[in-house]
């Protein structure tokens, strides 16, 4: 379920969409969108508030990823990707090719050339980031995608790899406490980090 927005400030109105939908160039050039506007099925989607284990997780993995991904990727936290005409989602971290990375102006990435998508899993954004994203990142061609939920303050990421056979994503792991993986490249995190410090040992 998407968040309803501030109201409009007197004197402006929310945009009204045109038979069909928007298109991705639109959230280049409509006006007043709220920070880290979606587009999602032609519909716009805005961000709730964000929360304190949201931001800590969102952290975490950019920070890290960006730290061990090999100089042929590049790391961008809350960046939208264009997966096609109607549908320009923001993953909340993306590892990409470093040779679409153009320019400090740039505001997006062509789903082509995106190695894995991390959603971190806000309150109103279940039905997205378990279904809704993960069958249109599949689509794209996106080979990994990583899940990030909350279990009562601590992290549990659900890892998947896109089968080509099908085109569809198969789970490959769940991790609580550490995660270990070997692929897209190799990644060892302490996943108590996230955790506020004086919940760690509770």
């Amino acid at each position: 379920m998407s968040v309803e927005p501030e109201p409009p400030r007197p004197g402006s109105t929310w945009p009204v969409p045109p038979a069909g939908g928007w298109i991705a160039d639109d959230l280049d050039t409509l006006p007043d969108l709220p920070p880290h506007t979606e587009l999602i099925d032609g519909s716009l989607v805005f961000a709730s508030p964000q929360t304190l284990f949201h931001a800590r997780a969102v952290s975490l993995f950019g920070r890290q990823l960006h730290l061990l991904a090999p100089e042929e990727y590049e790391v961008s936290v809350r960046f939208t990707i264009d997966v096609d005409q109607h549908n320009r989602p923001e993953p909340d971290v993306v590892v990409v090719r470093a040779d679409v990375v153009e320019d400090a102006d740039q505001t997006r990435f062509p789903a082509s050339s995106v190695l894995l998508a991390v959603e971190v899993v806000s309150p109103e954004s279940v039905g997205r980031d378990r279904e809704t994203k993960p069958l249109k990142y599949a689509r794209a061609g996106i080979t990994h995608y990583w899940r990030v939920e909350n279990d009562r303050g601590r992290a549990v990421v659900y890892v998947f790899e896109r089968e080509p056979a099908t085109g569809q994503y198969v789970a490959t792991g769940i991790f609580h406490d550490r995660m270990k993986v070997s692929v897209p490249f190799p990644v060892d995190l302490d996943l108590a980090e996230i955790a506020p410090k004086r919940s760690r040992n509770t």
